[in-house]
């Protein structure tokens, strides 16, 4: 078939329609057919106290407060990492970082939770502390030293869950609000655990703070919290 000069003019418009609506009706099958999308990222970043110079206190063992913070997150970043969660530290040695450093780690990771990791000699069971700064409303330019109040309402609710599993867990807990330089500086729901001896009925100590199994089953019951805060589709 010979086709004149105007209708090829006339006919190639219509093909480039047709082709276009057969590209589109093949992406729209492909997306039909695409595997849904996973949730959003879920982030926690673990923050263990002190390191390097800022040894913290001295434990009645003898062991320095910045190592039995770190076995803390080592343990913890391990438990996590096994049950899919992403994990970033602020230390992953025994090294100095300052609440600044620690608190860019935290902002950068975009987290959904950032625990900061504490060991006492004083007190018993675990003690949980959110920053005591007024909620205030998000803004697009946050002030770096209470960033954490438009966060405050959201680690409340994080700090209610860690009690919870922590509760659960035969833990005695100790909930408070108090000054944190670095955690009031972040970006995201945060809570700073501290671990204090294990202590019996009468008052002697079970287990220090840097006891390995101390540590594991607090530990446990942490990522049970962080599992179930997942699970709850809470947002950064």
């Amino acid at each position: 078939m010979h086709w004149s000069s105007g209708e090829l003019r006339t006919l190639r418009p219509l093909a480039v329609l047709l082709v276009t609506l057969a590209a589109m009706g093949r992406l729209f099958a492909q997306a039909q057919q695409a595997p849904p999308v996973p949730g959003s990222r879920f982030m926690v970043v673990l923050d263990a106290a002190h390191g390097g110079d800022d040894t913290g206190g001295h434990l009645n063992d003898g062991e320095y407060e910045k190592a039995a913070t770190l076995a803390l997150s080592v343990r913890l970043r391990s438990l996590l990492g096994a049950r899919g969660i992403q994990v970033i530290t602020t230390r992953e040695s025994d090294q100095s970082v300052n609440t600044i450093q620690r608190a860019q780690i935290a902002n950068r990771a975009n987290a959904q939770a950032c625990i900061s990791l504490h060991v006492a000699e004083t007190g018993s069971g675990i003690h949980l502390f959110a920053s005591n700064l007024a909620p205030a409303q998000p803004t697009r330019f946050e002030p770096w030293k209470t960033a954490q109040a438009a966060f405050v309402t959201r680690s409340l609710a994080l700090t209610g869950a860690l009690n919870s599993a922590l509760q659960h867990a035969g833990f005695p807990v100790t909930l408070g609000r108090t000054d944190l330089p670095g955690i009031d500086s972040m970006m995201c729901p945060a809570v700073a655990i501290e671990l204090a001896p294990e202590r019996a009925s009468n008052k002697t100590v079970k287990s220090a703070p840097d006891d390995p199994d101390y540590q594991a089953r607090a530990a446990t019951a942490i990522a049970a919290a962080l599992l179930e805060w997942r699970s709850e589709g809470r947002e950064p």
